[in-house]
């Protein structure tokens, strides 16, 4: 959707447009045969570890030699291989070199088989899990496979199907920053949801939002934990009592204890925890007893140590097993991940392989001058900006340093564009951008999108309950 168009609407007319755009994304995502896609999924869930790992290793087997053959990237990395030498087989993961995200942003087209055409794929644009730009193809009949995983994991585990009212906070800039009376969500009809600006939740407007949620008739919520958060705690301050919602479901961030408390408490029903990305590598949920389980069919996982080694606590590093299509091998998700330390089965019935903890972006959030907490600023990163990489850090209440490495094409329209950009979500904020040659990654080695310097006493009362 062309968000200036969109803008430029009439409030009256926006529905009718994110409805239009919501039709397009229901063709792509779902089919005929979705429900058996669902079902078969669903019953993936009873099969053995061994019978797990043969489906593993066969699916693995078949894209490491569709990569090695139909992908040009892959297909020019191992030709150079045979020229040098080396007789390694393409046929075992371990000789596959580690993808790192700025390979495949400098040249996703790439990745991309020889026997599919980008122009008859679906094509996101996203931010990635680092703040990095992507470009990503994905044909229908992947979209079709994933959002069936999704259908089952993501609601089916919950109670809730995709045909019930749902209200999601996300990133998406729905109605400008500077409007100071709702609506601050649209209602799109082909996907029963309300998509609700993360970018409104001031302390004078979250109201809004809890007669929005009564009026629309909302089963569900999803969204990030740092907006349900802020929504959660006005909640229970207000004595806000929730309609009957089936479960809030949060995605995009890592989900804290303290967090999961305070929203079960203001939203008064139970908050479950999924872990996923664009790329299609890897994927987790939280099931019914608390533990967060691997999706298997999603992707092959590898947890690599400081020296590269296989370790229990480490880095992500995945294969994606779904999209065949643009397969992305060892791929270097950017995020650290614990071992479940327990090899007892769960009180589910699921034989999922269980997670440890996934640390995920460790991002911080933004705290504007009108009192809005503000959790993703990702949208602003998108693929269309010649960045390789942008690192907000909140150096006051009313300063914002944006440091930037520019990437090939950059110019003053880039900067006007990334100034734009921060300023439609975070208002009336001094924005010093400063160009580096670097972003230094923290201890950990992870690569921090946005950084809050103030002390907890000036953030506000959405961090001042985090004991």
């Amino acid at each position: 959707m062309n968000l200036r168009l969109y803008h430029a609407l009439p409030p009256i007319l926006r529905p009718v447009a994110a409805t239009v755009q919501g039709a397009y994304l229901r063709w792509w995502r779902y089919g005929r045969e979705t429900e058996r896609l669902v079902e078969e999924a669903l019953e993936r869930e009873k099969w053995s570890p061994e019978k797990w790992a043969a489906w593993q290793q066969d699916r693995l087997g078949y894209v490491l030699d569709r990569a090695a053959t139909r992908v040009p990237y892959y297909r020019e990395l191992w030709t150079q291989r045979r020229r040098s030498g080396d007789s390694s087989s393409w046929e075992r993961i371990e000789n596959w070199p580690i993808l790192e995200k700025r390979v495949l942003r400098e040249n996703p087209r790439a990745f991309v088989a020889d026997d599919c055409d980008p122009r008859h794929m679906f094509a996101e644009h996203t931010s990635g899990t680092t703040g990095t730009p992507l470009s990503l193809w994905a044909s229908r009949a992947v979209l079709h496979n994933w959002y069936a995983l999704f259908e089952a994991r993501c609601r089916r585990w919950y109670g809730v199907t995709r045909h019930d009212r749902w209200a999601i906070l996300g990133g998406r800039l729905v109605t400008p920053c500077r409007q100071r009376k709702p609506p601050f969500w649209v209602w799109n009809k082909a996907l029963n949801q309300l998509y609700m600006s993360s970018y409104h939740l001031a302390p004078d407007l979250i109201a809004s939002y809890f007669r929005a949620i009564e009026d629309y008739q909302v089963r569900y919520l999803y969204g990030y934990p740092s907006a349900l958060l802020a929504l959660a705690v006005t909640a229970r301050e207000t004595g806000w009592k929730p309609p009957s919602l089936r479960v809030v479901i949060t995605n995009a961030e890592p989900l804290y204890d303290y967090q999961r408390r305070q929203m079960e408490d203001g939203f008064q029903t139970k908050v479950r925890e999924t872990y996923g990305m664009s790329e299609m590598v890897a994927a987790a949920g939280e099931c019914e007893s608390g533990h967060v389980h691997w999706w298997p069919d999603v992707g092959f996982t590898e947890i690599k140590g400081q020296e590269g080694d296989a370790a229990e606590d480490g880095e992500l590093i995945c294969t994606g097993l779904l999209n065949t299509d643009m397969p992305l091998i060892r791929y270097r998700v950017g995020d650290r991940v614990r071992c479940c330390r327990t090899s007892a089965k769960c009180e589910c019935g699921r034989t999922l392989p269980l997670a440890g903890a996934v640390e995920g972006r460790s991002d911080d959030v933004i705290y504007t001058v009108d009192g809005r907490a503000i959790g993703r600023l990702d949208p602003v990163f998108k693929a269309d900006l010649q960045v390789e990489e942008v690192q907000i850090v909140q150096e006051a209440r009313q300063k914002l340093v944006v440091w930037y490495v520019p990437a090939r094409g950059f110019d003053a329209s880039t900067t006007t564009a990334l100034r734009e950009r921060l300023r439609e979500r975070v208002g009336a904020m001094q924005i010093d951008l400063r160009k580096t040659d670097t972003i230094p990654r923290g201890p950990n080695g992870k690569f921090r999108a946005v950084i809050c310097n103030l002390a907890p006493e000036e953030r506000g009362k959405f961090v001042a309950t985090t004991k």
